[in-house]
């Protein structure tokens, strides 16, 4: 099935065609999910953000191609690709989209994610990565050993990685400094989880910009 007509940033075939595995725990891997003549707008269009962290998407300016993006991940097409590597219905759980563009060094930290959350999907959207390992995303099999992993993924344009939330759902990063573009959507328990984090997340950038400025 070739990717809809309507659809001019994401490529849905190489979703579909993405590697699931079960050990350690569920998650997904695609490459070029970005279709070609979409990364140079995307690249234009993404978020003037000047601070660390991940920004709600209703906290930025989306316009163009990135806005684009955005509405497609959160269709149902997306939606009943990833349930299907990752065995569990998310079509219709609400959903959160959160935008990083710089990282910091205390970025990044072993994890498995709160227990509001279903699944995370991280859309990477980096013209080129270094070599070393710091900043690629590793699938961990632990929470203490960053060599213990399971998976390294580079966190190029069109890389995709997707997972579904477990007590040993362990990831993260060695740190990294700089700029590390990523667009990430969260299906939540429900819609109050969502807007607590939207609320919780808004109030961190706003307290941030008010002890620098202050």
């Amino acid at each position: 099935m070739a990717t809809p007509a309507q659809y001019v940033c994401l490529n849905l075939d190489s979703v579909r065609a993405a590697r699931a595995e079960h050990a350690p725990y569920n998650y997904m891997i695609a490459e070029d999910v970005i279709l070609p003549d979409a990364r140079d707008p995307l690249r234009s269009d993404f978020p003037a953000i000047t601070e660390p962290g991940f920004f709600p998407e209703e906290d930025l300016e989306r316009t163009g191609s990135f806005a684009s993006l955005l509405e497609e991940m959160k269709g149902p097409d997306l939606s009943r690709i990833v349930s299907e590597k990752l065995d569990i219905d998310l079509v219709d759980k609400p959903k959160m989209i959160t935008i990083r563009k710089l990282s910091a060094a205390k970025d990044g930290r072993i994890h498995t994610d709160s227990e509001s959350k279903i699944a995370t999907l991280l859309v990477y959207l980096n013209d080129a990565w270094n070599a070393s390992a710091e900043g690629r995303l590793r699938v961990l099999r632990n929470g203490t050993d960053f060599d213990d992993m399971a998976e390294e993924i580079s966190p190029v344009t069109g890389s995709m990685f997707a997972f579904r939330r477990a007590d040993n759902s362990w990831h993260g990063h060695k740190p990294f400094v700089g700029e590390r573009r990523v667009v990430q959507m969260t299906w939540l328990r429900s819609q109050a989880d969502v807007e607590r984090k939207k609320s919780r997340g808004s109030f961190s950038h706003m307290l941030k910009k008010a002890l620098h400025f202050g």
